[in-house]
């Protein structure tokens, strides 16, 4: 009767086995150490984080776009920015994108290929990825039309800096402030009417505002790459330090005591102030303006939206000079 070794174990004489290349003494030995759950393919954090390193690190397919020399971009930046037009508008403006992402099977067009000319000469690594994680990235932003960019966050200027700047640029400088502006694409409006109209740039308050995020940056449709933005601690003081600097402090506000058509002060250098959408001025706001104008409306019309009423004053004001 045959005697049977341990399981596992080299038969006959010590060693291995010609041919075996040592199998049997290997099997004795282990696996060694439990690989992290992050490093078994078949386990679900391995899949999660290969569908993160696809995002960040997919490289374009040869021969379709020039990956930089950079190498390519991660999407966890601070903002991005999508749409064609409004991706093309910030390339065009020589914002500084850290990263470009172009959808798989994407419609080549005029703006597509001005995008991938412009990231290509400026270096900007760009990355081919799917929808989906194009979707991911913007939020779920389906109208990304399949390109984004990744951008830094916004640069600010100084309050006085912006009125340094815009006095250098007119005698007239006309100049925006928002009061309580929380909605990211009334923001957006404000600012590509303001650069419609030739206004010199905006004031937002540090606290209670949206800020120059993505969402504005892509409603005002690339003007947010050409109007310079100042971000003041205190708005109230900007207020007083604008009035002693000569502007003349106007309110828009549905309760203004002055008709926007009888408005007849555009020969002075302006800061225009829009109040939230909500709310409107507040009260500190209200008492520290020259004048509060309001906009004659309808009477079935309850209210404009803060967007729409700061394009209708600008266009009043532009019109008038």
């Amino acid at each position: 009767m045959a005697k049977h070794g341990r399981p596992g174990a080299a038969k006959g004489k010590k060693g291995p086995t010609k041919g075996t290349g040592g199998h049997g003494r290997k099997a004795l030995e282990g696996r060694g150490p439990t690989p992290k759950a992050e490093d078994r393919p078949y386990h679900k954090a391995h899949k999660i984080k290969a569908a993160k390193e696809r995002g960040m690190t997919t490289k374009p397919k040869k021969g379709q776009y020039v990956a930089s020399s950079r190498g390519t971009s991660k999407a966890g930046g601070n903002e991005v920015l999508s749409g064609r037009n409004s991706v093309v508008e910030a390339l065009r403006a020589r914002i500084p994108a850290t990263g470009m992402f172009i959808a798989q099977r994407i419609e080549m067009d005029d703006r597509i290929k001005e995008a991938i000319s412009i990231a290509n000469h400026r270096g900007i690594p760009i990355s081919e990825v799917t929808r989906a994680e194009i979707d991911r990235m913007t939020g779920g932003d389906f109208v990304h039309q399949g390109i984004a960019i990744q951008i830094p966050p916004y640069r600010y200027l100084d309050p006085n800096e912006l009125l340094d700047r815009a006095l250098s640029q007119s005698n007239l400088p006309l100049l925006v402030a928002l009061d309580g502006i929380t909605d990211p694409r009334n923001l957006g409006a404000i600012i590509r009417s303001a650069a419609a109209f030739g206004a010199h740039g905006i004031v937002l308050p540090q606290r209670r505002s949206v800020g120059v995020t993505a969402s504005a940056w892509k409603t005002s449709a690339g003007a947010a790459a050409r109007l310079p933005v100042a971000l003041a601690s205190n708005l109230n003081q900007v207020i007083a330090e604008y009035k002693r600097r000569g502007l003349f402090v106007v309110g828009l506000d549905a309760d203004g005591d002055v008709s926007l058509p009888e408005f007849a002060l555009n020969d002075k250098p302006l800061l225009v102030i829009v109040g939230s959408e909500g709310k409107g001025l507040s009260r500190l706001v209200t008492e520290n303006c020259d004048q509060v104008i309001s906009i004659p409306i309808g009477s079935e019309t309850e209210s404009l939206n803060a967007g729409i009423a700061a394009s209708v004053a600008l266009y009043q004001i532009s019109a008038s000079r």
